[in-house]
């Protein structure tokens, strides 16, 4: 029997889609609902549904990374989005991440029962593949590049990878796993680099000491900061501004 979770922040559409649906008819039942992202994201990992209706345009949710996030760690999961967003753009990017069906709202019965058929049918279809011949999803550089950009920005705080997996609604695993993948570093790696980065930008400024900038990009002990520093650049920080004036 097919596993279905339910998410929208509007409760009387979950309610609605739990009673109208004749779930039996599709082998399928209601596994899980929630009403909003973060509940979704929960209900989603404690069911491993195999089918999802989702609305993306939710308070606490940035819907395409949400949506990206799902496709690329439940690449198999079909999904059905409920939303009263109308662009053109956005459908299109939804599409693209793999959406079975997108529907505005309020949907009609028949569009429900339509999409709920074709999820069904792709289930029944869905051959295994082999980490050879299997296509890399457009999901997981999608969760990349959203995982690079948020560490990017936010590399002064003290970053972790649970941090930034939230940020993209996977798992710190799944995380860990897409960018080894991509980028062959790991999460410490990369975060380093950034910050590296930002440091070198600083050092040419001279009202800036070496202790502040060490504060500034994310390092709370000037040594740590320096040994880094020096593994990265093959020089220390003092060295690297003296040959930069």
């Amino acid at each position: 029997m097919y596993k279905v979770v339910l998410v929208d922040d509007e409760a009387i559409i979950v309610e609605g889609l739990k009673k109208v649906v004749d779930w039996q008819a599709y082998n399928a039942q209601v596994a899980g609902v929630a009403l909003n992202a973060q509940e979704g994201a929960n209900a989603i990992r404690t069911h491993s549904p195999d089918i999802l209706f989702t609305d993306i345009k939710m308070p606490d949710a940035d819907g395409m990374a949400m949506l990206a996030g799902l496709r690329s760690e439940f690449p198999k999961m079909q999904i059905t989005v409920l939303t009263g967003y109308r662009d053109f753009k956005y459908a299109q990017e939804a599409i693209r991440l793999g959406v079975t069906r997108l529907l505005l709202k309020p949907s009609r019965m028949e569009e429900i029962n339509e999409a709920m058929g074709a999820m069904v049918s792709n289930l029944k279809t869905i051959m295994p593949k082999t980490e050879e011949s299997a296509e890399e999803p457009p999901a997981n550089s999608f969760i990349v590049r959203q995982a690079l950009s948020f560490i990017e920005q936010n590399h002064a705080e003290k970053l972790t990878l649970s941090e930034v997996a939230d940020s993209c609604y996977v798992s710190q695993w799944h995380l860990s796993k897409l960018l080894n993948k991509h980028t062959n570093k790991s999460f410490y790696e990369l975060l380093n680099a950034s910050r590296i980065r930002e440091a070198k930008k600083l050092l040419l400024r001279p009202e800036y000491n070496i202790r502040d900038i060490c504060e500034r990009v994310g390092y709370a002990d000037v040594g740590h900061f320096s040994r880094v520093f020096k593994k990265a650049e093959g020089m220390s920080a003092n060295e690297y501004r003296n040959k930069m004036r």
